[in-house]
């Protein structure tokens, strides 16, 4: 018979893992989870999401019994499941959590308490439940834990350890055992760490200590080599004049806690202030023209207007200005209205919509499509709805940020694959097995900021040979990639052979969307469970019209990919031949790899200055220390263009130290790239 003693602490850790499945569904910070915690008045948990967290737990605790019943409460939900659990005189861990809960409590060389913050702040950072938190389990590659969030996941621990300002380990740790000891060690001689309460954001009047953001600086600052931070005299050249550098990055202004939510702000806009004073920080500088091979930019911190040569458009056929997609815009526009007023499944859809979505398909050679109001959206839309926290989804470690988000906000479990490495896809492949579940693989076609192709033919090969699914992202590969500018699959011959592909319509069709193609039963799905389509407007006609007329105008008009790779051709060989850093670019884009932020910044506005215009890429866009000019090639491009773009990047990379003594770091070993164009 159970005693009285198991009975309570099997209640307990019923109550502890109910806690954990609803963070989990909610994002919630377990904190804010309280017993008497109302699930829709004051969590706002609709009966959506609480049909998940029903599912959940009653896979974690091998329910078979009906829970929907009038549970108002988390308490009342606990008692349900005690209640249920009880009757079958089985009141206990739910099934698979006990190896890994027992792993936690019995680290011999790291005490409890500090293990136990460790995972506390996993769990708030990932959302995951405990008992997939395996201490033993490699971050990236089994739990998805990239090192932005172990560097959130190791401050939140330093504090709640109350470890002394310096007295915390850099974030280097492989597993989250790893990051535990590095936190024992860290603490000072003789001291004895508190068993302290996990920090709770939620709570009124807790706010981020300053020694706190020092913290997070330090371990930001960790993540970056003694190369990259180190300070240098500047180049005889440069210009302005070099002031003392603020070593800080974006990524300090992401963990600021407060009770304002507005302090963040605040901090990042002296910051910001600064940047632009220095006249490094150009982002969101307004065009006065069209996007062509030229544009007129108006610099609205100079006050100066001026014309640029274009390398930071993705119009990579030259599209947006063809005067048959202007003037199907135009003519939909006067026919069909500004816009639908109206999400696709609730009196949002026009003819045009039918016809793009058919046509979009027929491209792609492909049975079905759905077409989303964003590229972002449709990663959001397509990957929660089709991979459930149950599931699995293996992604590349250098994807784009929507198919990160995408794989968060499904709840599966996230694998992080090592870029283009099929060997360790293939290990996550092998341990999702034994989870007797679905997997997705979700890799870009064309990564955004390297400019290489995903190893397609390998993802497919081991895709079939593990009874897994395919999607993938061709937001850089459409109308670039392919003979006929179809994409990654094409370009390969796989054709058929990829479940899903995925692309963008803001960049070579030259309007604004996004779009899925696969077979029909599998996107007529997604056209009722897509979240980000179902309840999201539609683009409007006119749009849409001048999507189809792009697609005409690729069909009928082969040779300005001809002229595109051309064009890549002559300017990507100019650059390696003198001797920029290109990584393996086989696209579009050109990735010119620097190195230190500082450096990065620099040369990007050295190339303005000569009247270039292109991307200047530092975190978040790329991790610290892999700063990079990202240089967007176009068919538009003249010979002249090229020749002359290539003569200023060289001069600038001389000016700042890329060539002839290099001054910052160019190659980094460790970080996960996110691209920024979506």
């Amino acid at each position: 018979m159970t005693s009285m003693a198991s009975l309570d602490v099997a209640s307990a850790s019923v109550h502890r893992r109910v806690v954990d499945i609803i963070a989990m569904h909610t994002l919630y910070d377990t904190a804010h989870l309280q017993p008497d915690s109302h699930l829709e008045g004051e969590l706002g948990i609709d009966s959506v999401v609480l049909e998940s967290i029903l599912a959940e737990v009653k896979e974690q605790f091998g329910i078979r019994a009906d829970l929907a019943g009038g549970q108002a409460t988390i308490r009342d939900l606990v008692r349900a499941v005690e209640q249920i659990l009880g009757d079958s005189n089985d009141l206990r861990e739910p099934a698979g959590a006990g190896t890994a809960a027992r792993q936690f409590r019995g680290g011999e060389d790291v005490p409890e308490d500090v293990l136990e913050d460790v995972l506390a702040a996993a769990i708030a950072h990932t959302h995951y439940p405990r008992h997939q938190l395996d201490p033993d389990a490699d971050l990236e590659g089994d739990l998805g834990i990239d090192s932005v969030v172990l560097a959130a996941i190791a401050a939140d621990a330093a504090r709640a350890l109350a470890l002394p300002h310096g007295a915390h380990a850099p974030v280097a740790a492989r597993t989250l055992r790893d990051l535990a000891a590095q936190l024992t060690a860290a603490r000072p001689a003789g001291a004895v760490l508190p068993s302290v309460a996990r920090p709770r954001s939620s709570e009124p009047g807790l706010a981020m200590a300053e020694e706190d953001v020092r913290v997070l600086s330090d371990l930001r600052r960790a993540e970056t080599s003694a190369a990259d931070r180190a300070r240098v005299e500047p180049s005889a050249r440069a210009t302005p004049a070099r002031r003392e550098w603020d070593p800080r990055s974006m990524k300090d202004f992401v963990e600021q806690r407060d009770p304002d939510l507005f302090a963040k702000a605040r901090a990042f806009a002296a910051y910001r202030r600064r940047r632009e004073q220095e006249n490094l920080y150009w982002y969101g500088m307004p065009l006065q023209s069209r996007c062509e091979n030229r544009a007129v930019i108006r610099d609205e911190q100079t006050g100066r207007t001026r014309e640029y040569l274009m390398f930071a458009s993705n119009n990579y056929l030259g599209l947006a200005n063809h005067p048959r997609v202007i003037d199907a815009i135009c003519d939909a526009t006067r026919v069909y209205g500004a816009t639908n007023t109206g999400c696709r499944l609730i009196g949002g859809t026009n003819v045009l919509h039918k016809e793009l979505e058919r046509r979009l398909a027929a491209f792609k050679q492909r049975p079905a499509c759905i077409v989303f109001p964003g590229g972002y959206s449709a990663n959001l839309g397509t990957i929660a709805a089709l991979a459930k926290s149950y599931d699995t989804v293996a992604v590349d470690k250098l994807n784009h940020m929507s198919i990160v988000d995408g794989g968060k906000l499904s709840g599966a479990a996230r694998r992080i694959y090592q870029h283009n490495d099929m060997a360790d896809l293939e290990r996550i492949l092998e341990r999702a097995q034994d989870r007797d579940t679905g997997t997705l693989i979700v890799t870009d076609g064309v990564f955004s900021m390297h400019g290489d192709i995903c190893d397609l033919p390998e993802i497919v090969r081991l895709a079939k040979g593990y009874g897994a699914r395919v999607l993938v992202d061709d937001a850089h590969a459409t109308g670039v990639l392919g003979a006929r500018g179809t994409g990654t699959a094409e370009h390969f011959g796989l054709k058929g052979q990829v479940d899903l592909e995925l692309g963008t319509m803001s960049k070579t069709l030259a309007g604004m969307g996004g779009f899925v193609v696969g077979d029909e039963d599998v996107i007529e799905y997604l056209r009722y469970y897509a979240d980000s389509y179902v309840f999201a407007a539609t683009i409007p006609a006119g749009v849409a019209a001048g999507l189809i007329a792009a697609i005409d105008v690729i069909e009928s008009e082969p040779e300005r990919i001809n002229t595109l790779w051309s064009n890549i051709r002559l300017l990507r060989g100019r650059l390696q031949e003198a001797g920029l850093d290109l990584e393996n670019t086989d696209s579009a884009i050109l990735p010119i790899v620097i190195g230190d932020e500082r450096t990065t910044m620099e040369m990007g506005r050295a190339v303005r200055a000569r009247g270039l215009f292109c991307q200047t890429v530092v975190f978040p866009g790329v991790p610290l220390g892999q700063g990079r000019l990202r240089v967007s090639v176009t068919s538009e491009h003249t010979v002249d263009d090229l020749d002359q773009a290539a003569q200023i990047f060289i001069d600038a990379a001389q000016e700042v130290g890329v060539l002839a003594g290099h001054r910052g770091q160019r190659r980094p070993s460790t970080g996960e790239v996110r691209g920024l164009s979506a």
